[in-house]
């Protein structure tokens, strides 16, 4: 069961990185999302198996049996899930942004296109704005 899902991680490892070098935002980003879930089942993977195991529950002595789960990685992955999520959310406005204001999510056209000034914002305003501004 290790070799499989340490297989299974490698793959992960592998498809994400080959998306995160390709030429298409939105390639990248899924590269991104990916990489992000290789991590957790990296850390599930070296992880003690929590088969046969009970909860960390403390006895009415206070003591622990000694074959109770690990609740690290469950913890860490939990905090890396909603990290991830959040991460996701605003590379997710990020390609929006760039795909309303380029119309294109390649990268090579995005190296050439140019900076937007600040006159670019002024003229994207209406006239009654720009009286009021003045």
């Amino acid at each position: 069961m290790t070799l499989l899902v340490s297989v299974c991680v490698g793959v992960l490892f592998a498809a994400s990185i080959y998306m995160m070098m390709g030429r298409e935002l939105k390639g990248v980003a899924m590269g991104v999302f990916l990489l992000g879930h290789a991590a957790n089942l990296a850390i599930i993977a070296v992880s003690q198996s929590p088969l046969g195991k009970s909860p960390p529950v403390l006895q009415p002595d206070g003591s622990m049996l000694g074959t109770e789960v690990d609740p690290l990685p469950q913890a860490l992955i939990l905090t890396a899930i909603v990290i991830g999520f959040a991460v996701q959310a605003f590379l997710l406005t990020l390609l929006v942004l760039t795909w309303r204001r380029s119309q294109t999510m390649n990268l090579d056209d995005l190296a050439r296109d140019e900076a937007p000034t600040d006159s670019d914002h002024l003229d994207q305003q209406t006239p009654e704005a720009l009286d009021a501004a003045r």
